[in-house]
């Protein structure tokens, strides 16, 4: 057997255990978690400044360095995403329906664990912890293969988790980690057939394709984020910039970030000075169509047609003035990539025609995109935020994580 081979089955083992653990169980394996994690944030924060400095080295881009800095701070937030995930309902064992046939037969559905979760990501290390406590509290194993760039964030975090789970008396490997990080691994990790149930990418668009092209266990496909801010006719413009100053650089590097900016026409002129200041900034490019640099002057890059299908994940926004409403919406729905999109304005007919067109996991009024993310939607943390349209959409938590059996009471029926 290779090393991914024995894993899997290990995991497997382990989530026989896991799925009939009980509520109380778990609860006390993320607690024990969550306060392992505090306890040895000193030795996790220390791996990851490792991480940094081979990053740097290499020559990453200050977005994605941002993506892979961990800090006292975010240590903080991760623990307590974990101890927000125990304090959440258990969905396993739950049962949605049930209903007496004309034979006496009782028929019911229950939810039930996926298995086993295999996991690709880049180099977000707050993912490990995040998908490992969603998992465990969903009754899942999960296989974790993450990028090169935090090997040791991720190998320590897991590391501490493992012991966690061992001190409370569950299996160790209900948490595993590919340690190899080359390309063969993440090739092998997509034909675990037998031993993944189930693999989620998370990451760019480079990924998430090269997991959906050519996995042979079953995916739920994440998002790439090209995200629209649109500021209609009627909107509150210095509310509008306000949103599209946060959407695009509170964390620029993450899927629910603004990618492009449409502004109708009629305020074009008035806005986009104002948008202008707050973006200046953090020194954000635009990237423009015409009327865009007509207003805006020689600061602003002709955008390409490119642009328009394009996640940055970086300091650049694509800009364009359109003519009415319905412009908006098909330029969203033909260029968007289905993950999340918002509207700024005071027409209440406008936001709700928005809401009913837009074709995306999450569509917004008069708010900013970076809200879509499961510890803000209330769901302690995420698996991910999916963009296609089958059994999950949007932030993934608990209940995403499940799958459901029918369950028949009888007294002697045949057929």
């Amino acid at each position: 057997m290779t090393i991914l081979e024995t894993q899997g089955l290990a995991a497997k083992h382990a989530e026989r255990v896991l799925a009939v653990a009980g509520t109380a169980k778990k609860n006390t394996a993320l607690e024990a978690i969550a306060e392992a994690l505090y306890q040895n944030q000193g030795y996790i924060l220390a791996e990851n400044e490792k991480d940094l400095a081979a990053a740097m080295a290499s020559g990453m881009k200050q977005s994605l360095l941002d993506r892979l800095a961990l800090s006292a701070q975010r240590m903080d937030g991760i623990v307590e995403g974990v101890r927000q995930v125990a304090a959440l309902p258990d969905p396993i064992g739950q049962v949605t329906e049930m209903s007496t046939r004309p034979n006496g037969l009782i028929i019911g559905k229950r939810r039930v664990p996926l298995g086993v979760i295999g996991i690709i990501y880049e180099a977000r290390p707050n993912v490990t912890v995040d998908a490992a406590a969603l998992c465990l509290k969903s009754g899942n194993a999960v296989i974790l293969r993450g990028g090169k760039e935090a090997f040791r964030s991720n190998k320590a975090f897991v590391a501490v988790m493992r012991d966690a789970l061992e001190s409370v008396g569950l299996p160790r490997d209900c948490v595993a980690l590919v340690e190899d990080t080359s390309r063969e691994s993440a090739n092998e990790l997509m034909g675990l057939t037998g031993y993944l149930d189930v693999l989620i990418p998370r990451g760019g668009a480079g990924l998430i394709r090269a997991v959906v092209e050519n996995a042979k266990v079953p995916v739920i496909e994440t998002g790439v984020g090209v995200c629209h801010v649109y500021v209609d006719a009627k909107a509150d413009l210095d509310m509008a910039a306000r949103i599209i100053h946060n959407a695009k650089t509170s964390r620029p590097s993450v899927c629910n970030a603004a990618e492009c900016l449409l502004v109708h026409a009629d305020v074009a002129e008035a806005f986009l000075p104002k948008a202008k200041s707050l973006l200046d900034q953090k020194h954000v490019e635009l990237r423009g169509c015409p009327r865009t640099a007509a207003i805006l002057g020689e600061c602003v890059v002709p955008a390409q047609e490119s642009d328009w299908d394009t996640e940055y994940g970086d300091y650049i926004l694509a800009v364009k003035a359109v003519d009415s409403f319905d412009e908006a919406v098909d330029f969203i729905n033909t260029h968007g990539s289905g993950h999340s999109e918002a509207i700024v304005t005071e027409d209440y007919s406008a936001a709700q025609s928005f809401l009913d067109r837009v074709d995306a996991a999450a569509v917004y009024v008069n708010a900013s995109t970076r809200f879509t993310d499961g510890f803000e939607f209330g769901l302690g943390a995420e698996i991910g935020i999916s963009t296609q349209k089958m059994h999950a959409r949007g932030p993934m938590g608990l209940t995403e994580l499940t799958s459901s059996k029918y369950i028949i009471y009888g007294n002697g029926q045949v057929r």
